[in-house]
């Protein structure tokens, strides 16, 4: 049982001590998206949806949930994050289909990265669209969440492959 490094000499999760790892400016990017229909699309544009401004709480709560990360992931570390950004690019598909790409940025200088942020950025954002737009349709699609790219620390940097 001792080779895993999240488990303890008792067969039980525990969290991983970084205490003896380097400080680094640590950052991470990650992916999702949302496919929605036209009516959507053109509330979220027009910000006319009657829960209020779609991208605006969906921005939010991508923040907040990289803030709260460790808090909903076991295994996570709290860390102090010095920079959370969350960003939006539209691209219309056939049938009256239009994905949104959601890109979440998150940075810290600290003892362990922040790949996890991002990609819990990401995804709740994406789960936000939906939850603000689902009344008007509830057959939306939430694409793949991926990261894209992380820097720092010890494994060094990460770029997906294209």
């Amino acid at each position: 049982m001792s080779d895993f490094t999240h488990i303890n000499q008792q067969g039980n999760a525990k969290m991983v001590d970084v205490s003896n790892k380097e400080i680094t400016k640590r950052t991470a990017i990650a992916y999702s998206s949302i496919i929605v229909n036209e009516t959507i699309y053109q509330q979220i544009v027009q910000n006319t949806n009657a829960k209020g401004n779609v991208l605006n709480t969906a921005q939010i709560a991508g923040i907040m949930a990289a803030k709260n990360t460790s808090t909903i992931i076991p295994m996570c570390h709290p860390l102090p994050l010095t920079g959370i950004d969350v960003a939006f690019e539209w691209d219309t598909h056939q049938s009256n289909q239009y994905e949104l790409h959601i890109k979440a940025t998150v940075s810290t200088t600290g003892k362990t990265g922040v790949e996890m942020e991002a990609l819990t950025a990401a995804s709740v954002t994406a789960l936000t669209i939906y939850d603000m737009t689902k009344a008007v349709d509830k057959g939306m699609t939430i694409g793949q969440t991926y990261l894209a790219a992380k820097s720092g620390g010890k494994s060094g940097d990460y770029k997906r492959p294209e």
